[in-house]
């Protein structure tokens, strides 16, 4: 059973027993299964707003008359996003509260999603897309602070859930967004517009589990401010934003162009649609099988080699031969992307107290979606220029490189508290 509000829950203890009790614990119980219920539902909608969009981007662009250049833009809006929003969403939950901010972020998604289905010009399209994706941004960064405040004793299973809740609505969506876009018509106005409901359904959501809680922002924080880490002076925190900055460029590379390029190989949109999310679903078993493994060792250097030429080897095949063996190019592509999972589980790892994984995690995260945002727009322009997808596909495995080196810096065995008190003590000196 998910957890109940401990607010709630020293309230009836305090009080003395009476006939009402069962009902008020019974009121408790089925909010604690609403709440859970609402997390997945918001996890799922994390990244449809993405992954619908890669099968049917040469509709779009065509419809909208953008020019591969801009397409490339888009591709890369996530990340901007991302690190925008994702920086501003602590300072919103300080003074809202984390649900109702995630709360109004399923409304940025729902409204972002339905409103750019209807968008007449590329720079709308554009503007909506980054107001879902604020949405995204927001919910991203909060969910997990919602689950380690509302859910204490069971934060395995919550994070678990919601793992698992975010990899089935980045499958789910690349997988049907076609089958979908047929069935009415093949108008991708309809397609993408549909993700809407989804949204709308984790709002509906989300809307009673804010009433219930009542969250009061800042004055409902959870402890005492940790100390703040010199971070910008940590090799190890620059090479964990590197790191995370480059994988998370190949991913968004990946969901944004991966659809396209087995089309231009005479894939149909359907199998594309499919095959891209192939590569995504590869993620579910082994986001929960590598974190165990990674945290069971002093460094994780394997770990960042052998994905790293998985992806060599995947882009190395869609360059060569995309139709030759295109379920397994997907699947070493998806394999390749599990760095991010990994990424996180290092960020656990590097750093002693929570406070320093909360530093190191903003920080890499934000400098991270920062570094990966020019990558997809020359993504784009490459392929604008050449005309041909062997020139793309070798930058981006050529960019493995750096963040193999980068990985291997990062899970070295360190923490980032160590190199504070180091930098102090050169200070003195």
């Amino acid at each position: 059973m998910p957890a109940a509000d401990t607010t709630a829950s020293n309230r009836t203890e305090s009080r003395p027993p009476t006939t009402e009790r069962p009902a008020a614990s019974g009121s408790v119980k089925y909010l604690g299964w609403l709440f859970a219920v609402a997390i997945a539902a918001a996890a799922f909608n994390l990244r449809p707003v993405v992954t619908s969009l890669g099968p049917l981007l040469d509709q779009v662009r065509d419809d909208l008359g953008m020019n591969p250049t801009l397409a490339g833009l888009l591709t890369a809006v996530p990340s901007l996003c991302f690190a925008l929003f994702g920086f501003a969403a602590p300072a919103a939950a300080r003074r809202l509260g984390p649900i109702a901010v995630v709360t109004a972020g399923m409304g940025a998604i729902t409204a972002g999603v339905l409103a750019r289905s209807f968008a007449g010009g590329t720079a709308v399209f554009l503007l909506l897309t980054a107001l879902a994706l604020a949405g995204v941004a927001v919910s991203n960064v909060l969910l997990p602070v919602v689950i380690k405040r509302y859910f204490p004793e069971k934060v395995g299973p919550m994070i678990g859930l919601y793992s698992m809740a975010l990899s089935a609505g980045t499958a789910l969506a690349a997988a049907v967004t076609v089958p979908l876009t047929n069935a009415f018509g093949g108008d991708w106005r309809y397609g993408l517009g549909i993700w809407a409901g989804i949204g709308a359904l984790a709002l509906v959501l989300w809307l009673p589990v804010l009433i219930a809680k009542r969250e009061r922002g800042g004055r409902e924080a959870d402890g005492a401010v940790p100390a703040k880490l010199p971070i910008t002076r940590s090799r190890t925190a620059w090479a964990m934003a590197c790191f995370f900055g480059l994988q998370a460029t190949g991913a968004y590379v990946v969901m944004g162009w991966l659809p396209k390029i087995f089309q231009d190989s005479g894939i149909d949109k359907g199998t594309s649609g499919v095959l891209l999310a192939v590569t995504m679903a590869i993620g579910v078993p082994v986001s929960y099988v590598l974190p165990n493994l990674a945290a069971r060792r002093g460094d994780q250097r394997l770990f960042v080699v052998v994905l790293a030429f998985c992806g060599i080897a995947g882009y190395a095949g869609l360059a060569l031969a995309p139709a030759g063996a295109p379920w397994v190019w997907a699947v070493l592509v998806g394999l390749s992307n599990c760095a991010f999972p990994l990424v996180l589980t290092m960020i656990g790892l590097r750093a002693r107290t929570a406070g320093g994984v909360a530093q190191l995690s903003a920080f890499a995260q934000g400098v991270g979606y920062l570094i990966s945002i020019p990558g997809p727009i020359l993504i784009g322009r490459i392929y604008e220029v050449t005309g041909q997808w062997h020139w793309p596909l070798g930058f981006l495995a050529l960019l493995l490189v750096p963040q193999m080196l980068f990985g291997l810096r990062a899970a070295l065995a360190r923490h980032i508290e160590d190199e504070a008190v180091h930098q102090a003590e050169q200070a003195k000196v």
